[in-house]
């Protein structure tokens, strides 16, 4: 496995099946992607309350979403950039509601692990610097999305 992946359930509702089938996907993408071998990501999952509060406190919206990413290679205002030989390239961090993947699942009418895994490669390519702001960085972002999904075996009408 290319990638270090620290998992927290803080919802206690996820399967180890789902989590490691979440890992293999990640690291899936990863190789696709030709990210760095030992590169390190979090994923935690969380409820509608917590990611709501994250999302009011952090990006000023004041409702409950679907995932959201925090990538560590941005440096923040007044930041300096810390460069370490050798020390492994920390992504950041993915945070993934679980009510509303069990939510969303439904309404698109597939698995709720075709859901989960969706947002976790929507997050880890938020991680990498992907965002979907303009036209032209939704197109780049949502077919490398549907791509690595379809070349796992999570397409939409699958999993």
């Amino acid at each position: 496995m290319s990638l270090t992946i620290d998992f927290l359930d803080e919802t206690g509702a996820v399967q180890d099946e789902a989590v490691s089938k979440l890992e293999s996907l990640l690291n899936f993408a990863a190789k696709q992607l030709r990210v760095e071998e030992g590169s390190e990501v979090s994923v935690t999952f969380v409820g509608n309350e917590r990611i709501h509060e994250i999302n009011r406190e952090y990006r000023k919206k004041d409702a409950p979403t679907d995932v959201i990413s925090f990538p560590m290679e941005e440096p923040g205002e007044g930041e300096i950039e810390i460069i370490g030989a050798g020390l492994p390239r920390i992504l950041g961090d993915i945070i993934i509601s679980i009510p509303k993947t069990e939510e969303q699942a439904k309404e698109y009418g597939h698995s709720f692990m075709r859901e989960l895994g969706f947002l976790a490669v929507h997050g880890f390519l938020h991680l990498l610097g992907y965002d979907h702001e303009t036209d032209e960085e939704e197109a780049e972002m949502f077919s490398l999305q549907k791509g690595i999904l379809d070349a796992y075996g999570l397409s939409r009408l699958q999993g």
